[in-house]
């Protein structure tokens, strides 16, 4: 499948309305991790991949957080 790539995260949600609402749709403090890695960002896929691996990762600091409490 051939995917239309472009330059950054802001050339994409300017151009791809799909790719805008989806963003916006994010948590403001996603959105601003996700504008930190825009250089990077090049495809409405590579868009949703990054959004779901910062999600997780969250997650997870989530729940280590959490089990310090066990550990302290």
């Amino acid at each position: 499948m051939n995917t239309v790539q472009y330059n950054s995260l802001k050339d994409l949600i300017n151009e791809s309305a799909s790719s805008r609402r989806f963003f916006l749709s994010l948590p403001a403090r996603m959105q601003s991790q996700l504008r930190e890695m825009g250089g990077c960002i090049h495809s409405a896929a590579e868009l949703r991949l990054t959004a779901d691996r910062l999600e997780n990762h969250a997650k997870a600091v989530n729940i280590s957080n959490l089990l310090d409490r066990y550990f302290h």
